[in-house]
């Protein structure tokens, strides 16, 4: 755990610039937290209580757009119901060039808000299970806890069921 904020790597900084409020027990995990299970045995919680962010890009066409979907950490997207939220013809993961560049933030550290442009977001009602849950907050190695009415409100997520 960081002892200040300029102990926290750059990209954490960033979020947290980026952020509509302070946030708070912004925790860094030197070991790095890049899946959900490493994630909630460093904090100490239930693997579904961990907001994994996954950057997708779906399509219709040849139109393609990026959008973020916020999983349970013990639950996998599914890329149809995804694109079927998105009024879309398909889904897929992201590359790791365009995630970076969608978000401004590396896979398995992206924050559920806070990017570089704006991306439609959907949430999964299963992240609902908790009052609290943890989400990345820039890099691999750091996370923090965010209520789920805080994260409904600063992310503006799509409620619907992407697993």
């Amino acid at each position: 755990m960081c002892s200040a904020e300029a102990d926290l790597p750059r990209a954490t900084r960033r979020f947290l610039a980026a952020t509509p409020e302070p946030i708070e027990g912004i925790r860094f995990f030197p070991e790095g937290t890049k899946t959900a299970v490493d994630a909630a045995a460093a904090v100490g919680c239930e693997v579904s209580a961990i907001v994994k962010s996954l950057v997708f890009v779906v399509s219709s066409g040849d139109v393609e757009e990026p959008v973020v979907a916020l999983v349970p950490g013990d639950l996998r997207l599914d890329p149809a119901k995804l694109a079927q939220a998105a009024g879309a013809e398909r889904a897929r993961r992201a590359g790791l060039d365009e995630a970076r560049e969608a978000t401004g933030f590396a896979a398995g550290g992206t924050p559920p808000f806070g990017h570089v442009r704006r991306l439609r977001v959907f949430a999964d009602p299963a992240l609902r299970r908790h009052q609290v849950v943890w989400a990345a907050a820039g890099t691999p190695n750091t996370v923090f806890p965010i209520r789920i009415e805080d994260l409904d409100r600063w992310a503006s997520p799509l409620w619907t069921q992407v697993t």
